[in-house]
């Protein structure tokens, strides 16, 4: 039996036109899952890596080291101790906004490490967090920031405000155990 060398040539088409809308298919839901799963932190990715395509690269990665680290919730103890002390810088600010701040970010610093969060520099734990709370990333780079700037003496009392705002909702989210939206909590 002899194949027709032009339908063969019409399978071969058809077969290489099926593999690459499947490749494209992969790639756009590989995209739209990493896009949903990161929210704005895929748009700083992409902006930091130059494309998408080593962006998604440098967001899986990230996804890879965090999966490998023993995160766990608290006990209720160490959640009551950690409220308790959250509550004693607040109510600091009131009196000394500038000493608050510095311990706001101390204290979600420790939060993050009782967690089993590596205490690598700050970056490193900026990329890390950006996988379980990716729409708190960028408020925790602002309070940074604001807190980096305190400690040069550039920072207003509104800026230290903002700032404890921005701490006090990653410090909730840390505190209860909750991650961002459509991330496993079997972590």
């Amino acid at each position: 039996m002899q194949i027709n060398p032009t339908l063969l040539a019409v399978i071969v088409i058809v077969a290489l036109v099926l593999i690459a809308l499947l490749v494209v298919y992969s790639r756009k839901r590989r995209s739209a899952t990493l896009r949903q799963r990161f929210g704005k932190e895929y748009e700083i990715a992409v902006l930091q890596r130059g494309s998408e395509k080593a962006a998604e690269n440098e967001l899986e990665a990230r996804a890879k080291r965090v999966s490998r680290f023993n995160i766990r919730n608290l006990s209720a103890a160490e959640r009551d101790r950690y409220a308790e002390h959250w509550r004693s810088v607040q109510s600091r600010f009131v009196d000394d906004p500038k000493y608050a701040v510095i311990e706001a970010d101390d204290t979600v610093t420790s939060l993050m490490a009782v967690r089993g969060y590596p205490m690598a520099d700050f970056e490193q734990r900026v990329a890390d967090l950006s996988v379980d709370h990716p729409q708190l990333v960028q408020n925790y780079r602002a309070a940074h920031e604001i807190a980096v700037r305190h400690r040069q003496g550039q920072a207003t009392t509104e800026d230290l405000r903002q700032a404890m705002i921005y701490y006090r909702s990653l410090f909730e989210e840390l505190l209860n155990g909750h991650k961002g939206p459509g991330i496993s909590e079997a972590a």
